[in-house]
């Protein structure tokens, strides 16, 4: 059985999907959900098992995440959307855009990674660290259980293959920080995979839709833009 999606929404328009990433909700997407709903229909989901979306029974792991994004499309009647994900929001958008091609008019990928590798070893190591203390508790502790899926989320996905980011042939806007916790290398080779990519770096670190809003709105109205020409 399917579980439902909470979803925050405003504006009307074209839809423009808006995917958060690990331990988050759709809040963090507050200056983008004012920002473009003017133009869209922004609409910004919590991804199973975060924020208000039940967890479910399903598999915690990226490629469920997709199909519950497809569920959540049939059930909204929307054929197509533009999809905006930030970490493994963008990873679940890339996985959603190889699986489902024709319902992804565009895409906004913002601090993705294609492996645990893509990580800076700086961020990576105490992730895996936690990891292996939560694991210990998980049987006695709903809380340790969870945190040891939420970080189990980093430590083992996602897995994609560069060369499988040939698929994904619409529009793409690939942006990072300067100072993302994502090597700058490994987020070059996603927007060097993807055949219409263009990659843009602002000022930041990792959250840069959250802190950077003003550029970082600036360089998605831009891209937003392009589309409609």
């Amino acid at each position: 059985m399917n579980i439902e999606l909470y979803y925050q929404e405003m504006g009307k328009g074209k839809p423009l999907i808006l995917l958060h990433g690990n331990g988050e909700d759709g809040t963090y997407f507050k200056h983008q959900i004012d920002y473009f709903s003017d133009r869209y229909r922004v609409i910004a989901i919590d991804t199973r098992g975060h924020g208000k979306s039940p967890r479910g029974t399903a598999p915690f792991t990226i490629k469920q995440f997709a199909k519950d994004l497809n569920n959540f499309m049939i059930g909204q009647g929307i054929d197509n959307a533009v999809l905006l994900g930030f970490s493994d929001g963008a990873n679940i958008a890339m996985e959603f855009a190889m699986k489902y091609p024709e319902k992804v008019k565009a895409l906004i990928l913002n601090g993705g990674n294609l492996s645990p590798r893509g990580v800076k070893r700086t961020v990576q190591v105490p992730i895996e660290i936690g990891y292996k203390i939560a694991k210990c508790f998980a049987a006695k502790s709903p809380d340790a259980k969870k945190n040891t899926e939420m970080l189990g989320l980093m430590v083992n996905e996602p897995n994609i293959n560069p060369s499988e980011l040939s698929q994904i042939t619409v529009p793409t806007l690939v942006i990072c920080g300067t100072r993302d916790m994502i090597k700058e290398s490994h987020t070059k080779e996603i927007a060097n995979s993807i055949p219409n990519a263009n990659l843009s770096i602002i000022k930041g670190d990792h959250f840069i839709a959250n802190k950077e809003y003003e550029a970082f709105n600036k360089k998605v109205e831009e891209f937003l833009q392009s589309l409609e020409k």
